[in-house]
């Protein structure tokens, strides 16, 4: 795609990951920061690989061969639609709320992340595609509303009940619709989970003016209404 775009002079937007980080305690995650990976015996590192290739590639052509690249890392995007097929948490959760089926949170469930509206990666997206400045740039893409997991399950279930009080939310938590579990029963051995993952967003906003719109809450009723 790369050879194709050169030989055509055309933009290439290359959607990567906020896996590119691999375990590094930055935070909020900067374009610029290290990479921190586990060793290639463990496949938990093998995604993040992939993703770093695909970046070194693109930045390639970008350098010796002048092809305007923008590339553009996810962090967690969640919205109707979406499935939980690849793991995708928030569709899991929601599915297993609304059939009155208890929520497997992994670990303690105390690790942070960011859920981005797919709305607003559309938005950031197009606002990178029109840029004429963004060549050569590599952009995060995501909200930085924090949420644990634990606390995430804990709204989906209000969400899915009707939008219930918090305190409802943990009373369903107490009757054994919230399942902990440990990493080392559900994932292979050695599995590494990031304690938390949330993007500086100072470079797009700095040269698009985007910013995220859509709040968590608002996330979660979009996917438990579709």
């Amino acid at each position: 795609m790369l050879f194709a775009a050169r030989r055509y002079r055309r933009k290439v937007l290359l959607a990567s990951s906020s896996e590119i980080y691999g375990k590094s305690a930055a935070t909020p995650m900067a374009e610029e920061d290290d990479r921190v990976l586990g060793p290639t015996t463990r496949s938990r590192w093998c995604y993040s690989t992939t993703k770093a290739v695909g970046e070194y590639l693109a930045m390639a052509y970008h350098r010796q061969a002048d092809l305007p690249v923008v590339i553009m890392r996810f962090f967690n995007t969640a919205g109707p639609r979406q499935t939980g097929r690849y793991g995708m948490v928030v569709p899991r959760f929601v599915v297993r709320a609304q059939a009155g089926e208890p929520l497997t949170v992994y670990g303690d469930g105390s690790q942070r992340r960011c859920f981005c509206d797919v709305s607003d990666t559309v938005a950031a997206v197009l606002a990178l595609a029109g840029c004429g400045d963004a060549g050569g740039g590599v952009f995060n893409v995501g909200s930085t509303e924090e949420v644990t997991i634990l606390e995430l399950a804990r709204r989906v279930l209000a969400v899915g009940r009707g939008l219930a009080p918090p305190e409802r939310a943990e009373a369903l938590e107490r009757a054994g619709l919230i399942v902990r579990v440990p990493f080392e029963q559900a994932l292979e051995s050695g599995f590494e989970d990031m304690d938390r993952r949330v993007p500086d967003l100072r470079r797009i906003s700095g040269l698009t003016g985007w910013r995220p719109q859509v709040c968590l809450d608002d996330i979660l009723r979009r996917v438990a209404a579709w």
